[in-house]
């Protein structure tokens, strides 16, 4: 069962989230950030993951710790959920189409967290949403996933349309890399390991 859930509480957030790599791709849930909800809504249509937020923070003040801690704890959930990494894909990579704005993202389940961003933010808020923070948590999410992500916007002029091409792509990405295709369940590593 590769699924797993995580309550993560501190002073400036509490957050309860249950993630499953293979489920039908439903979010339920919510952040109280509308923005952010909708893109974990295509992030869990996209990867086919099963996602459940129960989320709350100090958004009176900004978006900043609420965002990152959301990234720490998906992060940590996927890892712990993805295992040992028997029989999957380890690689993903997807270019996503969204009206005039194109992105493609690249990742590998290695263990290793890194983050490549090449994203030109053209707007400071989409609702109540900061875009700086999607690096923030895109950071925090590789590296508590210990994953190597490469993030390109090649180009768009649309802020709602480049950040929805990030997450679609990003999801479909996952998906693919976690997909379970060697049915004999090898680590798909010449090292015999991924991770320390």
């Amino acid at each position: 069962m590769r699924q797993s859930e995580l309550t993560r509480k501190t002073a400036e957030t509490s957050i309860f989230m249950r993630m499953d790599l293979d489920g039908e791709g439903s979010f339920e849930g919510q952040t109280g950030i509308g923005f952010f909800d909708h893109m974990m809504v295509l992030f869990s249509r996209y990867s086919g993951f099963n996602l459940m937020i129960d989320a709350v923070g100090d958004i009176e003040v900004d978006t900043h710790h609420l965002v990152e801690d959301l990234g720490i704890v998906m992060g940590n959930l996927f890892k712990e959920s993805i295992g040992d990494c028997r029989g999957i894909e380890r690689y993903g990579s997807f270019r996503c189409p969204m009206d005039e704005a194109l992105t493609e993202v690249d990742l590998d389940i290695s263990g290793r967290g890194y983050l490549v961003y090449n994203v030109e933010h053209r707007r400071d808020k989409i609702g109540d949403f900061e875009t700086e923070m999607l690096k923030e948590f895109m950071y925090a999410f590789a590296i508590n996933a210990g994953i190597t992500l490469h993030i390109n916007n090649l180009y768009g002029s649309n802020e709602h349309h480049i950040i929805e091409s990030i997450f679609k792509a990003f999801g479909k990405a996952l998906g693919r890399a976690s997909e379970i295709t060697d049915k004999s369940g090898r680590i798909p590593s010449t090292k015999g390991k991924i991770g320390a």
